[in-house]
């Protein structure tokens, strides 16, 4: 008689991958070394996560974290059962396993003979696959005979403001999700089953679909995207006809496309990428020419984000800025004189940058930026927070004109812009010099990932290194609004001589 085939391990995150592909929970079991590499804002969320579950504990003072580090497997389950057999009314990171399931759970609170289970976001409300998460959580405690009273869903409340030290029950929203739980605890051992049928076999035949990114971007696209070329049906912006409903005819390449099935924005974007074209409206760029006045400024932000506010009066996931660049042009024909901007870190950056702002964009001036709607969202919270500076920042406001509208109207376009407006796109087509491929730094996600990082580094030429860097990318971002406007002038001059 043959042995008995031994269960895959799973673990809480191995079973939601695997609710959201069988193939993204295969390569993770046997060829984890398909995976891409993790994006700064994917190590900014984690990071980001890790904090906020510790700001979590707060909730439940006093009680004892089961740690990961440093402890193997069998430890930390044998640490959590002497906690519980100790009678400690709170534990953090409590292990269990059962079914071969091993689990941790954010926080668990002894309430009269049973156990409460509170499972930590760092998201502004519940989500759907949140329940996933928490249900089986449930399933195992249960199964190793933990007697669960409710099941919570902990995440952070976005209109919390801070005002001195933290307040945990203020920063955090807390929703009984134990029906939902309940009602998912039935599928579990089917899904179980389903997920090690499955690992036992070969890798299984799933092809792409909308649950490579949904509900969170796979690690494995890059394998499994292979064969879509860089130019494909998932180039196409904007909303209109359904890439997917495409790509299952058997429709990839752009070429390929049938363009009457496309709307307008989608049809040009894709005859112009066939033709090779490219087109400027003299006339147009004519009309957002005429908006520039001297003394004008181009101005670019840089700003952080925390789930944990860290300076008084903000709140959650507030944009605040710790950088920016400003070139300005005080006469028609003059030089860019080029202003700069960035904080130590770990210190309200708030009042110095605006001060130093408004002192270098004169009164009554021009501002420049790519897609305002964002620098105008950092100056009015910079007014909301200094009064005395209010008047001055929201006049900035008032005299902001968005070099992004010509290219998100296509006035100007280009086949090579893959039906895009972001800087990004526009900037190396129309002003190939102004590249960032040989920038350090080379967006936002990285920018304010480096700024965190400075703190942490006790090296200063390795800081300054990070500082010049910053320095760096920032102004590349402004530069190339200078430039782009110089070639509107050149786009615009040159027909008007035709």
């Amino acid at each position: 008689m043959s042995p008995p085939e031994k269960t895959a391990y799973l673990s809480k995150s191995l079973y939601t991958r695997g609710l959201q592909c069988h193939k993204s929970l295969y390569l993770h079991k046997y060829q984890p070394e398909l995976r891409g590499e993790p994006t700064p804002e994917l190590e900014a969320l984690w990071k980001s996560g890790h904090e906020v579950g510790d700001m979590a504990h707060m909730l439940f003072p006093g009680g004892v974290v089961v740690p990961f580090d440093g402890l193997t497997k069998d430890e930390q389950l044998a640490k959590t059962r002497e906690e519980i057999d100790r009678g400690t009314k709170a534990i953090y990171e409590a292990t269990f396993s059962y079914n071969d399931v091993f689990v941790k759970a954010d926080i668990i609170v002894r309430n009269r003979g049973y156990w409460d289970l509170y499972e930590v976001k760092s998201s502004t409300s519940v989500k759907e696959h949140h329940w996933d998460d928490v249900a089986v959580q449930y399933y195992v405690l249960s199964g190793c005979g933990l007697p669960i009273n409710k099941a919570y869903l902990v995440h952070i409340n976005n209109g919390y403001v801070r005002d001195g030290d933290i307040v945990p029950e203020e920063l955090f929203a807390i929703q009984d999700i134990t029906g939902i739980v309940k009602e998912k605890q039935a599928s579990i051992p089917e899904e179980l089953a389903e997920m090690r049928a499955m690992l036992r076999g070969k890798v299984p035949k799933i092809d792409i679909g909308p649950h490579c990114e949904d509900p969170y971007p796979c690690d494995f696209m890059d394998h499994c995207w292979q064969h879509v070329p860089e130019h494909s049906v998932f180039s196409l912006r904007g909303r209109g006809i359904d890439p997917w409903e495409l790509y299952r005819q058997g429709v990839i390449k752009l070429q390929d496309v049938p363009l009457d099935s496309l709307n307008l924005m989608q049809r040009m974007q894709t005859e112009y990428f066939l033709d090779r074209k490219s087109h400027a409206d003299p006339a147009k760029i004519r009309e957002f020419l005429k908006k520039v006045r001297y003394p004008v400024c181009f101005l670019d932000f840089e700003t952080f984000d925390s789930g944990i506010p860290m300076f008084d009066g903000t709140r959650p996931y507030q944009q605040v800025p710790f950088q920016y660049s400003l070139h300005r042009i005080d006469a028609e024909g003059g030089e860019a004189g080029h202003f700069e901007y960035l904080a130590q870190p770990g210190v309200d950056p708030r009042k110095e940058i605006a001060e130093k702002l408004v002192g270098e964009i004169p009164e009554g001036a021009c501002v420049i930026a790519y897609n305002m709607a964002f620098e105008k969202r950092v100056l009015r919270e910079l007014g909301e927070s200094l009064p005395k500076l209010r008047k001055r920042l929201n006049a900035v406001i008032e005299g902001m004109i968005d070099l992004m509208e010509p290219f998100k109207r296509r006035d100007i376009y280009h086949w090579r812009m893959n039906g895009s407006y972001s800087l990004k796109s526009v900037l190396p087509v129309l002003v190939p010099e102004m590249t960032y491929k040989d920038l350090e730094i080379r967006d936002g996600a990285m920018a304010s990932e480096a700024y965190f990082t400075m703190e942490e580094i006790a090296d200063p030429a390795e800081r300054s290194r990070l500082r010049k860097a910053l320095l760096e990318y920032c102004k590349q971002d402004t530069l190339g609004l200078v430039r782009l406007l110089e070639k509107m002038r050149a786009m615009e001059a040159a027909h008007s001589k035709g």
